[in-house]
């Protein structure tokens, strides 16, 4: 079975910010994400692999065998958009999409280029959506708070 690559680690959230985000507004934005997500998850973010901000964790275990942990909500602060891992992709969670803003979908995530293509108010309904749907359905921190 093969190792995930993606778990958290001990680098510190701030220093990799400061040293990984070129763009100033980027790190502006990147440093509101984090007050954001704070405050709608109730955790601390916490670096997971070499780029991801992750905050809360949940157990997860497919059929295959396959299991491991993720964060619950969590963003990456790429050069090309920010990765918004913020949404759970079944049916009834799509109609928060709508009013999303300006985005792109990908497999796993969400991708923005800057925080003000973003309506907050629905990021937050897709977050907290995210982490009810994930303390239902998996071994989650969030059943600890």
């Amino acid at each position: 079975m093969a190792k995930n690559k993606t778990t958290e680690t001990d680098i510190n959230v701030i220093d990799f910010i400061n040293s990984y985000v070129e763009n100033d507004a980027k790190k502006a934005d990147s440093f509101r994400l984090i007050e954001l997500m704070r405050q709608w998850s109730g955790f601390e973010p916490k670096m997971w692999g070499p780029t991801i901000i992750g905050f809360g964790s949940y157990h997860y275990k497919y059929a295959s065998g396959h299991e491991g942990d993720a964060p619950l909500i969590g963003f990456s602060p790429r050069k090309a958009a920010f990765s918004l891992y913020v949404f759970m992709p079944i049916e009834e969670h799509k109609h928060l999409l709508a009013d999303l803003g300006k985005f792109k979908m990908g497999k796993a995530c969400i991708y923005a280029k800057k925080l003000s293509d973003i309506n907050i108010t629905t990021l937050e309904k897709l977050c907290k959506t995210t982490i009810v749907y994930l303390n239902k359905h998996h071994i989650c921190a969030c059943k600890e708070k």
